[in-house]
């Protein structure tokens, strides 16, 4: 990992800004993050989130994401699907090199809002990885083909091969804390294979999420492929998994009753669950929170049988 560092003094001298006098401050709206736009809830609804630690402990209200806002954003990432699996794998990885450039000059920001967050044992640390694991997937996105496609043996005047294809659209309940890194390494490796995201960020932290879809909204990442919900996990995750347009589920949940729901809901329409417990999962190790079984879990692969030219 790089040794890559922020000034930590950046927090404190924007703690200390006050606006001009008379002036009242514009505080920032947080929206939730669907088909290259930010959103509200239709519904209308929000929920507080309060600041544990830094300077700012004050509650701030976020979307309350409902199951119309679901199947909203579902219909938007199927319709993004085709487009983006269809992309070559090197722009597919053009695109994510530049969503880590972004990530990278918002870095000292998405600090601020970690350490605010109070759900962060080491904020600087955790942009930096967030950042190193865009990066990997960014170099990955041309090489995962040639380790899933393989050469088959067969008798008889014909080849056989099989090729890894995206899936579709895959539902995404991202861990509740590390909120940044844990977020970042779960959408990733399903989007550089080729697949569309639904994404439900922790509700401890939505600030950092929305801070992250910014930085994807202002990146080469096409509308529709990484969509990113706030609300109720227990509310809006069961949602996903019933949704027949969602052809697979990644679930981080500390719940057990959740994930065991889930996998219940995914059985009925026959996609394909994940379900994780992640709060002793080791995020920062490059060894065991990145890689190829990552991409792999949400591909397909493809038999193609070729005759034998003369």
């Amino acid at each position: 990992m790089s040794d890559k560092k922020i000034d930590t003094q950046t927090e404190h001298s924007l703690s200390k800004l006050v606006p001009t006098e008379g002036r009242v401050t514009v505080n920032k709206a947080y929206k939730m993050f669907v088909g290259g736009a930010f959103v509200r809830s239709e519904s209308g609804r929000y929920f507080q989130v309060k600041g544990k630690g830094g300077a700012d402990p004050s509650a701030v209200n976020f979307p309350r994401g409902s199951r119309k806002d679901i199947r909203d954003a579902v219909t938007i990432a199927k319709n993004a699907w085709a487009g983006w699996a269809d992309r070559t794998a090197f722009n597919r990885g053009q695109i994510l090199y530049r969503l880590a450039e972004v990530l990278e000059s918002r870095s000292e920001e998405l600090a601020i809002s970690l350490e605010r967050s109070g759900l962060s044992s080491n904020p600087v640390a955790e942009v930096n990885a967030a950042v190193d694991r865009a990066v990997f997937y960014a170099g990955f996105a041309d090489k995962f083909q040639s380790l899933v496609a393989s050469s088959n043996p067969v008798s008889g005047p014909h080849f056989g091969f099989s090729v890894p294809e995206s899936m579709g659209v895959v539902g995404v309940i991202a861990p509740e804390k590390p909120s940044l890194l844990g977020l970042v390494s779960t959408v990733l490796p399903v989007i550089t294979g080729g697949n569309t995201v639904i994404a439900l960020a922790t509700e401890l932290d939505p600030r950092t999420a929305v801070l992250f879809a910014e930085c994807v909204a202002a990146s080469d990442m096409p509308g529709g492929v990484l969509n990113i919900l706030t609300g109720h996990v227990q509310e809006l995750a069961p949602v996903i998994s019933k949704h027949r347009e969602v052809v697979g589920i990644d679930a981080w949940a500390e719940s057990a009753e959740i994930r065991t729901e889930l996998e219940k809901a995914g059985a009925d329409n026959v996609k394909r669950v994940k379900t994780h417990a992640a709060a002793e999962f080791a995020w920062t190790d490059e060894r065991s929170a990145q890689g190829l079984g990552w991409i792999e879990r949400f591909l397909e692969v493809k038999s193609i049988w070729h005759p034998v030219g003369i």
